[in-house]
């Protein structure tokens, strides 16, 4: 899991992709965050993003640098102790001037049962569950 949330960081953006009733929606991301063992991302709950991970929480994001993408599917779930979102915010202090963790806002999700894949034109993929 390291490998992954090293390879995020340094891309700088993914892509993140949830459902809207059956339409697909993808919007980019930049959290991505080891806390507890487990890859957390965070944003908003006022958010439409949220309100789709909360009705299906069956998720996908993608990330692309140096002719190497990585895709990471899974299940989020939804964090609200506030430690989690403490940790998320020192992670990214960029984001404490519009998120706290004591604001009825910032929210934190951790991938459950997810695959990541790095794949490339140019060799065999490579995958790694956690």
């Amino acid at each position: 899991m390291d490998r992954v949330v090293k390879f995020l960081k340094e891309a700088g953006t993914y892509y993140l992709a949830t459902v809207d009733g059956d339409q697909p929606r993808v919007r980019p991301f930049g959290t991505a965050h080891i806390f507890e063992g487990k890859l957390y991302i965070q944003t908003g709950k006022k958010k439409d993003v949220s309100k789709q991970i909360h009705a299906n929480p069956k998720v996908e994001i993608c990330a692309f640098k140096d002719g190497v993408w990585l895709r990471v599917a899974g299940e989020l779930v939804s964090d609200d102790r506030r430690e989690a979102k403490v940790s998320m915010l020192e992670a990214y202090p960029s984001l404490q001037g519009m998120y706290s963790a004591d604001d009825d806002n910032t929210e934190v999700f951790y991938f459950k049962s997810a695959t990541a894949t790095f794949s490339s034109f140019t060799g065999a993929p490579e995958t790694i569950t956690f």
